[in-house]
């Protein structure tokens, strides 16, 4: 089974494209979620978060959410607001945000490559969000958001991208109300995918950048089907999963910032003294955005702003694990858990963390807004970092990258 393969997308008419299109289910809240779709009959949210079309006190993992995910799914379809293609494509994906612009493909990859480690991953997975995203796969018999895949640069796939392009034809091309540009076009050419699926199919790995969840929820899915009395084909579509495949250089990865409740104990002058054990502390007449390695940001919300950067001594030498080696590993280990007492923060309480799209005033405003005690800024890690991390069959910290700008659900949808 290939690596990337084309499909019969299900997407949206030309005119509604804009309408329909939808953050990431996992990027906004309930609230946020509602908000957005006020007004919106079309919008995707009205699947992919369900439970806004439910009162506040239904549980969004309550049965009833995906009973209501699935019907307006079918009559989205029914009132002629999604189509489907009518043979296989290759769909195009451009990106555009502040002048920037990154190009991948939509296909379908395989539920095979990801279980063999050719799709190689860098995160674990929450059960809980594993679980939702499953059931909701299964209630809608689709795939509906799509997994963000990177690739190393490569001349071959380049080279067929360019033909591909010639052939293409164009659907979208909308501004969302964020400011960013989704451009997509359909390459239905079977000359022009298949030169692209062999030119994927040439390349040793691809890396998942976002989408852990949705990735291991359809390999639920795709497994659950396989156990079953009448397993489907190998080339079912149920054994693949929507995905957009970027390369590597045209990407870019934000800070993933951390927040903390309180300081385990400590006065914020104790606090600052127990941290410069492993840290040399200046204070900052303004917020700090690390531009270097190893450099950190602190607020703290009664005292302002103050540098931190990793003392030489304690910096990971050369044959260091990569993921050791990460900004936020270190922060983890010279800091969080020895000072904070924050040993495990994918389950601890006492630490959330802020997207680097919200800035420093965003990381301040959550502190501020939350009562919480104390936030860090960090550098960001480099697609490199990532890469090597998943190479090594290591996972990284959680929450450690960040990616923008994100795709849209919605634009298109595998069904199965």
């Amino acid at each position: 089974m290939k690596i990337i393969a084309p499909f019969r997308g299900l997407r949206p008419l030309t005119a509604l494209a804009k309408a329909i299109s939808a953050p990431p289910y996992d990027v906004i809240n309930r609230t946020e979620a509602k908000i957005l779709a006020a007004g919106n009959p079309h919008s995707f949210l009205h699947v992919s978060r369900a439970e806004i079309n439910l009162p506040d006190e239904v549980s969004a993992t309550d049965p009833s959410v995906y009973a209501m995910a699935r019907n307006r799914l079918r009559a989205m379809i029914d009132a002629g607001w999604l189509v489907e293609d009518s043979q296989p494509c290759l769909y195009a994906y451009r990106l555009t945000m502040d002048g920037r612009q990154q190009l991948g493909w939509v296909g379908l990859a395989s539920v095979a490559a990801y279980q063999s480690g050719r799709i190689k991953k860098h995160e674990l997975t929450r059960p809980d969000k594993e679980e939702d995203r499953t059931r909701l796969a299964e209630a809608l018999q689709a795939h509906a958001g799509p997994v963000f895949l990177l690739h190393r640069p490569d001349a071959g796939i380049r080279q067929a991208t360019d033909a591909a392009l010639a052939a293409a034809e164009l659907l979208y091309d909308v501004t969302t109300d964020d400011g960013i540009g989704h451009t997509l076009w359909r390459v239905a050419d079977v000359r022009a995918t298949g030169d692209l699926e062999a030119a994927f199919e040439r390349i040793p790995c691809l890396y998942i950048a976002d989408g852990h969840h949705r990735s291991a929820a359809a390999v639920r899915v795709a497994e659950t089907r396989a156990a079953s009395t009448h397993p489907p084909a190998p080339e079912s579509s149920v054994n693949r999963f929507l995905s957009v495949v970027f390369p590597a250089d045209q990407l870019r990865i934000l800070d993933y910032n951390r927040v903390v409740r309180d300081l385990h104990g400590y006065t914020v002058d104790s606090f600052l003294q127990a941290i410069s054990g492993h840290f040399i502390v200046h204070p900052a007449a303004n917020p700090v955005k690390p531009v270097a390695k190893h450099h950190f940001g602190l607020y703290l919300p009664t005292r302002g702003w103050f540098q931190l950067q990793l003392d030489p001594r304690f910096h990971p030498p050369a044959d260091t694990p990569p993921r050791d080696c990460l900004d936020v590993a270190l922060l983890d280990r010279y800091l969080l858990a020895p000072v904070l007492n924050i040993h495990d923060p994918r389950r601890d309480p006492r630490i959330d963390f802020v997207g680097g799209i919200r800035g420093m005033e965003g990381l301040m405003a959550h502190c501020d807004g939350n009562a919480m005690a104390a936030g860090f800024s960090l550098y960001p890690p480099d697609l490199e970092d990532l890469m090597r991390v998943a190479d090594a069959g290591q996972i990284m910290p959680p929450k450690s990258t960040w990616f923008e700008p994100k795709l849209r659900d919605g634009l298109v949808i595998q069904s199965f």
